[in-house]
């Protein structure tokens, strides 16, 4: 069992080497538009997944995948010559759906800023309900703390607010 730092090396590693075979080594037109992104390699460096995007439709997208899964075994090849372990893995393409993400997360973010300039629209023509402070009385009576002397208020003799004495 190899440690995970080794592992993170050797998948950047066949990155590379991949995204060089595409070029130099693969004849096929259809991966002339792929970009590996990134590539993950397990713990016992027997399998690697790598991932790609395809620049175009979804029919370039499964020619794109055809085409990788056909030079899989030349691939293979050329990573098992330029790293140094002792099996050479099992590759294994997978469509990265980072774009796609990407995009539907800007179409929200596109939606959220439209709908917060429609907030501040209403709210830049919006009138208070009522009067502007309602708490602002003019009541020429003030409060005198005086009035609520502990004297006033005799609670003890009252047998309703003590309910668990009798329990």
């Amino acid at each position: 069992m190899a440690d995970p730092a080794r592992a993170a090396k050797l998948a950047q590693r066949i990155k590379v080497v991949v995204a060089e075979a595409l070029g130099r080594r693969v004849k096929d037109p259809r991966v002339e538009s792929i970009t590996i992104t990134d590539a993950r390699v397990t713990n016992d460096l027997q399998h690697a997944t790598i991932y790609y995007t395809v620049f175009g439709d979804e029919v370039a997208h499964a020619d794109a995948a055809r085409a990788l899964e056909k030079a899989k075994g030349v691939l293979r090849q050329e990573v098992g010559r330029n790293i140094t372990v002792r099996l050479t893995p099992t590759l294994e393409f997978v469509a990265d759906q980072i774009p796609v993400n990407a995009s539907n997360l800007e179409e929200l973010l596109r939606e959220a800023k439209r709908r917060d300039a429609e907030v501040a629209a209403l709210a830049a023509g919006a009138k208070h309900a009522g009067e502007a402070d309602p708490y602002k009385g003019e009541s020429s009576e003030e409060i005198d703390e005086d009035d609520f002397d502990e004297e006033d208020i005799d609670l003890a003799d009252d047998d309703e607010l003590d309910e668990d004495a009798n329990r």
